[in-house]
């Protein structure tokens, strides 16, 4: 069985040494009092109270520079994340060890649409079966992801278009409720960016955008190592610049909307009509055999040549390009980095994106910003929510 849930940073040296730890895993307290720049007397009294709170140890002698060995210090072994991916047809939940590294995870379909008792009572399902398989107890923290807007500060969602039912529903008080550990809850590409920022492409980047094309669109918006989510939560909601003055009808309740064109539905919708048309051979095949088609069948059948499906993804590229280009001449990014389902279209999409990107901004914008494809995929998310939810418990009260 699991010790008892571990404490939270007092003050704001302890919060510096837990993330240090987090970030570049176990040090001397040598090291510690020369990162953090405080007394080695105020170290050893951090490090010890972080003891008695159960979130670090000590880890044995450091090597020596002479003279007396410096003890290491590291975070609990014990200390145990969990970070969850709400999407709007599938759910992740993982675990993650106190330098966010996955420990195990699972996943499965999921309709956001049935509401959310029924799709928090699966997350709290798992959560447990996952505590339960690093031998009980409970989360030192859960981080919650959600396909729309969020009020990170109240923990609610708030009128999210492809989410009927969970407007204003309590999400982090009720896993707060059920598993008693510090929950947070933030809009799915905000995770994903902070996810990128940890372990991906963005590694250390302190000015990117992150964009998520899945069934929706938005952006993440990182500015000086921090993410911005605007005056009321809803900064980064580009899924709804319309693209098209014409375009077909958008969740939202507009038209011509970004995501109405592209998102993951978008495509699989104009992909059903190109297979029943008979104007794609791949995607007919696809759809004789299966009954459906999908966004990653369409990307494919661009692979396998087809022309329909090429023109598809360019137009796609090409609609997002648009919104990008002005995106990066008002925001002037180090880094642009594209991300979520529909971004496995790959290198054919991320060619038009770059090319309409680099034609349309400001040179000076764009001379030193790389435009790349995440390398995290399914685990930026997860990543992002346990990085959230660690900076809340390795943070002072």
């Amino acid at each position: 069985m699991a010790p008892p849930l571990a404490g939270r940073a007092e003050n704001a040296i302890q919060a510096r040494l837990l993330r240090l730890l987090r970030d570049e895993g176990s040090l001397s307290r040598v090291d510690i009092t020369e990162r953090l720049a405080v007394s080695r007397t105020t170290v050893a009294a951090e490090v010890v109270r972080l003891v008695e709170l159960g979130l670090v140890r000590d880890a044995g002698p450091a090597a020596s520079r002479g003279g007396r060995r410096s003890t290491m210090v590291d975070l609990s072994p014990d200390l145990r994340f969990v970070g969850v991916a709400v999407g709007a047809t599938s759910l992740e939940v993982a675990v993650t060890d106190a330098r966010l590294e996955v420990c195990d995870r699972r996943s499965e379909p999921v309709d956001v649409r049935r509401g959310p008792e029924e799709v928090l009572a699966r997350v709290l399902q798992l959560t447990r079966e996952l505590m339960d398989g690093q031998g009980g107890g409970r989360p030192s923290g859960v981080g919650v992801g959600v396909p729309g807007p969020v009020d990170f500060h109240a923990g609610v969602p708030v009128s999210p278009p492809i989410m009927p039912g969970w407007d204003a529903y309590p999400v982090r008080d009720a896993v707060v409720r059920e598993l008693g550990c510090p929950v947070v809850l933030d809009n799915d590409v905000n995770l994903m960016a902070l996810g990128e920022q940890q372990g991906g492409v963005a590694r250390g980047a302190r000015d990117f955008l992150f964009v998520k094309i899945g069934t929706g669109i938005g952006c993440g918006i990182v500015v000086e190592g921090d993410l911005y989510r605007g005056a009321d939560g809803c900064a980064g909601d580009i899924g709804h610049i319309r693209v098209r003055e014409d375009g077909p009808h958008c969740a939202c309740g507009g038209k011509g909307c970004l995501e109405a064109v592209f998102g993951g539905a978008a495509l699989a919708r104009d992909a059903l009509a190109a297979a029943r048309s008979g104007r794609s051979p791949a995607l007919a095949d696809v759809l004789a055999r299966t009954g459906t088609v999908t966004a990653a069948d369409v990307g494919r059948a661009a692979s396998a040549g087809d022309a329909v499906a090429m023109a598809m993804v360019q137009q796609g590229g090409r609609d997002l390009g648009v919104v990008l280009a002005h995106l990066v001449s008002f925001f002037n990014p180090r880094l642009l980095v594209i991300g979520g389902r529909v971004s496995q279209l790959g290198h054919a999409l991320l060619a038009e994106v770059r090319g309409v990107v680099y034609r349309r901004s400001l040179p000076l914008a764009t001379g030193n910003m790389p435009v790349v494809l995440s390398e995290l995929g399914g685990l930026a998310g997860i990543t992002g929510a346990v990085r959230l939810v660690s900076d809340q418990v390795f943070s002072p009260r």
